[in-house]
């Protein structure tokens, strides 16, 4: 039953890997507290194992696509907030990702050079400790491009799966424990209060439940008005004007039994049915105690629309919350979501908007269509991608990866196909901002190209260094564990001590931060359940997309480095 099975996946290679990347979930899915490592990591574990019991042949050039779209859909993920993050100078989250990414890099070079790695435990030893697994890809890339023979290169990769394997759950897991457990005590902050602080500063609000915002509630209800009521004898502009900080509106109103289109200046009287909306328990506040709510079919049959919207005019980006919210155009329109890069961003007064942010709009049908004219283009759900830029701009990316050379010494070292298709995608996920039509790819065909792709990848590279592993685990010995250790932590220490000394950023954003700068998303929600507040999320989104790019080339420097 073995032989065969063994010679079925010989047979049917594409099958193993099916095999891999479904047990390489189960595993990345399997918690121990708050800590997994992931379904990258876990195909990396099934392929390591799978490979080490049996000789799957392994495509090269199945390999190289699989990477290619992976780090396309990267570069088109994270594209619009690296540009934004560069064109605005001074940026701290930013400023600590590239002091992060940098002291790792050195730190691994360091390492390995004390610990006498080889290239290719070098590259695993900084892929592994700075959790970047795409490391791997671009150290694999620069290893088939060295002068070596077949068996030499395959070694190399082997190390690399290897000490990528060695060093990741630490890299992973000791991020997660710095950021929530030790940072803090260093900085000698209390998370919770310091959330507090930050969240009154950004005009948000809590209730007894939770967070909450009043530009996300929203409800439209009907009351007719008593005689003493506060809004009586005031013009709909001055008595939505009085309670502007709260955004309510009046939208239509019943005066003997007709329905009326108010104007700005129509006068609000006595027994008016008035449909208003805005955050629910403000509207009882203010209308219910002097007045009756009705159920008005006929007056609430209102269009009601929700849309999200990409924003891409120059106009509107970098502008508060707040200020758009004074906008006339903003006029019954409420902001029930915003995200950037993938994360979902924190719903206050004094959040800044950037291109290339999602926002969730809802309210008033022709007003949110007006709305989302003067934010941008509506992202439509479609299942439509754009073939021919995806193609052509991988094409073009890897073509300028190969051409681009520059000399170091004797040796003419070229971007790679890997470096030059992440610019590519970069490159176009700007555009989109800029040009909403351009190169349309939905983000679940993202989410499938990255999640999917890096999987693939890593569980055809475990495969195909399973006949090493072993004897590459004992070659490395626990000084590679002890080393990963050293690589992980050092950075950390690094961005704590320039992000509160020298860049004086808020403990909460500098924390962010510092997650975003080694890519630890579980680390962003370690911060945000200590702190018991979204705000993290702010240092974390500009740092993230700066830092998935250097880290992601560094695997190709160190092999240059190593192998020089």
């Amino acid at each position: 039953m073995l032989m065969w099975l063994e010679n079925f996946l010989i047979r049917y290679p594409e099958l193993a890997l099916f095999l891999v990347i479904a047990t390489g979930y189960w595993l990345g899915g399997l918690r121990i507290g708050p800590f997994s490592v992931g379904p990258v990591t876990g195909a990396l574990f099934a392929g390591l194992i799978l490979g080490h019991f049996v000789r799957v042949p392994v495509s090269s050039m199945t390999k190289s696509f699989l990477f290619l779209l992976f780090l396309f859909g990267i570069g088109y993920s994270v594209g619009p907030q690296f540009i934004q993050a560069m064109k605005r100078g001074g940026v701290k989250p930013m400023v600590l990702a590239v002091v992060v990414s940098v002291t790792g890099l050195v730190a691994a070079l360091i390492v390995a050079k004390v610990l006498r790695l080889d290239a290719g435990f070098a590259a695993g030893l900084l892929s592994g400790a700075l959790t970047q697994s795409a490391a791997m890809g671009t150290a694999t890339d620069a290893v088939n491009g060295l002068p070596l023979s077949e068996a030499e290169r395959s070694v190399l990769v082997a190390h690399i799966a290897v000490a990528d394997a060695v060093c990741y759950i630490f890299g992973y897991a000791g991020v997660i424990l710095f950021l929530s457990e030790v940072a803090p005590r260093l900085l000698g902050v209390d998370l919770r209060a310091e959330a507090r602080n930050l969240e009154q500063q950004l005009g948000m609000g809590r209730s007894k439940t939770g967070l909450n915002s009043a530009w996300r509630k929203f409800e439209m209800r009907a009351y007719r008005l008593d005689h003493d009521s506060a809004l009586v004898g005031l013009s709909v502009a001055s008595a939505e004007a009085r309670e502007s900080a709260q955004r309510l509106f009046i939208h239509r109103l019943r005066r003997d039994d007709r329905i009326v289109e108010p104007a700005s200046e129509t006068q609000i009287q006595a027994g008016d049915v008035i449909a208003l909306s805005g955050p629910r328990q403000r509207i009882v506040e203010l209308v219910g105690a002097r007045g009756t709510e009705i159920e008005d079919r006929e007056l609430l049959d209102i269009p009601i629309a929700a849309m999200d919207v990409l924003l891409t005019r120059g106009d509107v980006a970098n502008r508060t919350l707040a200020e758009l919210a004074n906008e006339p155009w903003a006029r019954g329109v409420y902001l029930r979501s915003l995200s950037r890069g993938g994360q979902e961003l924190p719903i206050a007064s004094g959040v800044t908007v950037e291109r290339g942010d999602v926002l969730g709009l809802v309210g008033h049908e022709p007003s949110v269509q007006a709305a989302a004219v003067r934010l941008g283009s509506v992202v439509s759900p479609s299942s439509t991608i754009d073939f021919t830029v995806l193609g052509l701009a991988i094409f073009f990316g890897g073509l300028l990866g190969v051409i681009a050379t520059f000399k170091v010494g004797s040796v003419n070292i070229s971007l790679s196909t890997s470096v030059g298709t992440l610019l590519a995608g970069l490159f176009v996920g700007y555009l989109r901002t800029r040009q909403p039509l351009f190169g349309r790819i939905p983000p679940d065909a993202i989410g499938l190209m990255t999640t999917l792709g890096l999987a693939a990848f890593v569980g055809l590279t475990g495969i195909q260094a399973g006949p090493n592993f072993v004897a590459a685990l004992r070659e490395s010995g626990l000084g590679l564990l002890f080393g990963g250790m050293v690589v992980t932590i050092l950075p950390q220490l690094a961005g704590l001590a320039i992000g509160h000394f020298a860049l004086r950023m808020n403990p909460i954003l500098l924390l962010g931060a510092l997650a975003g700068s080694q890519t630890v998303t579980a680390a962003l929600a370690a911060i945000q359940e200590r702190s018991g507040s979204p705000v993290a999320v702010l240092g974390y989104t500009p740092s993230y997309p700066a830092a998935n790019i250097l880290l992601t080339t560094w695997g190709s420097i160190v092999i240059l480095v190593f192998a020089g």
